[in-house]
């Protein structure tokens, strides 16, 4: 089958993501309508249908508040990892609240899923030059592995001369980094999943994915729930933009997914990572 690559949900509701994260309070969080869990199952089942396995990056409010939803991903055998606790980006955390945000998120998850929890993603992939420290905290915690780096420029998120490939951040630890797989289009570079996945022709993702299967790599692939929701709560206060970005080919992404899916060979990323902590050793 060939190189298996890493497919992974960062499960998040839509009202949690970086987009509307000056529009709307976390404070309000718990007015707002859940829908987190509903769309979750609609990705297990696409999961399901395809014989693919993936890994689930899970915010800790989410877990703490839909902790059956977290035993249902383990019990399908898909691997829960760490997406921190509230979306709250590295680079505005201190290294202390870091490591708290990492130890609530990680207790309440593997409580949930009553499996151990080795991988972590950064909320918006704000792990960059900013967060020197960051992956020394992980490893100090434990973590195997990390997908938390987007090595390109772009107004949210992005570490442009990170690697792009595997590799190892600390030179006495064993911890992984996975950085997310770039796609080209027109010249730009884009990450090869989420919004961008949504807005562009299929085909730029696909190219992406088998250009990194032709070096031997596996891709990293990323998406969310929110993002097969068509029907999920307006946020008309929030900067046109961030809409854009947002509510744009919400009805497409379901049947893309399935075809992608279809289309590669897909894996859990603790399995992409064991191969790459292998090729680095």
């Amino acid at each position: 089958m060939g190189v298996r690559n890493g497919l992974s949900v960062d499960v998040e509701d839509w009202f949690q993501v970086g987009a509307f994260e000056t529009t709307i309070a976390r404070g309000d969080w718990d007015g707002l309508e859940r829908r987190v869990e509903a769309n979750t199952d609609r990705v297990l089942a696409l999961f399901e249908a395809a014989g693919a396995k993936g890994t689930f990056f899970t915010l800790g409010w989410v877990a703490e508040r839909h902790p059956q939803l977290i035993r249902r991903i383990a019990e399908a055998g898909h691997e829960v990892a760490s997406h921190g606790w509230d979306h709250a980006r590295v680079f505005t955390l201190t290294p202390d609240q870091f490591r708290a945000d990492l130890a609530r998120a990680r207790a309440v998850l593997e409580d949930a899923a009553g499996v151990a929890v080795n991988g972590y993603r950064a909320p918006s992939f704000s792990i960059d030059r900013r967060t020197p420290w960051a992956h020394a905290v992980l490893a100090e915690a434990g973590y195997c592995y990390s997908s938390s780096i987007a090595p390109i420029a772009h107004d949210h998120y992005g570490w442009s001369d990170a690697p792009r490939t595997p590799f190892r951040p600390l030179p006495d630890a064993a911890l992984v980094e996975l950085p997310i797989t770039i796609a080209r289009v027109l010249g730009r570079e884009v990450t090869a999943g989420g919004g961008f996945f949504r807005l562009l022709p299929q085909g730029v993702t696909d190219r992406a994915i088998r250009a990194a299967n032709a070096n031997g790599e596996a891709a990293m692939f990323y998406f969310h729930p929110w993002e097969i929701d068509p029907g999920q709560p307006r946020v008309r206060s929030a900067p046109f933009k961030s809409r854009l970005r947002h509510y744009a080919r919400l009805g497409a992404m379901t049947g893309k997914l399935q075809t992608l899916l279809a289309a590669h060979a897909w894996g859990r990323v603790d399995a992409v990572a064991a191969r790459a902590a292998e090729r680095l050793a």
